[in-house]
């Protein structure tokens, strides 16, 4: 199970509205809250349009065992920096938060091997949510299964299968 990290990125679920407040599954034992005015440019008037369902990429601004974790979508100049609702039609699954790790570290061949391979969106949740979406569903698939396969993979079995797969 996921402990919420202050300053962690992750993707949260929206399971309810509550008055100025959206409450978030982000896999911990509670609820992340995320209020409707940690978005860009939302002001009373102007509120983002998150739906029950919606995926939030935020980060987290409280998270103590003894409060409820709270989450933001901008980062310390009110920008956006990439959080925010992210886009429906991508596939959201889970993998362990070791492959997380590996998945964020800064020179990931991983990623940079996938990325020869098909144009993909991709979103890493510290929560050990992954968020992908390719041209089609069958490419997204592709991307899904490998990023799940490649925790088990060594380097050189990895580039066996993203050649087989290239058709080279």
């Amino acid at each position: 199970q996921y402990v919420p990290v202050k300053g962690d990125h992750v993707i949260g679920i929206v399971t309810a509205k509550a008055g100025d407040v959206f409450r978030l599954d982000v896999g911990g034992s509670e609820p992340a809250s995320l209020s409707y005015l940690a978005f860009e440019g939302a002001t009373k008037r102007n509120r983002p349009n998150v739906q029950v369902g919606d995926l939030i990429y935020g980060q987290f601004v409280v998270a103590n065992k003894d409060m409820e974790p709270e989450m933001v979508c901008i980062d310390s100049s009110g920008k956006s920096s990439g959080m925010g609702i992210i886009g429906q039609d991508g596939f959201l699954f889970k993998v362990s938060l070791g492959l997380i790790r590996k998945l964020l570290a800064p020179k990931c061949e991983i990623i940079q091997e996938l990325s020869q391979l098909y144009p993909f969106e991709l979103v890493l949740g510290m929560n050990g949510r992954i968020w992908v979406k390719a041209k089609t569903v069958q490419q997204t698939l592709i991307i899904v299964n490998i990023l799940e396969a490649c925790e088990y993979m060594t380097a050189q079995q990895r580039k066996q299968a993203l050649a087989k797969l290239s058709g080279n």
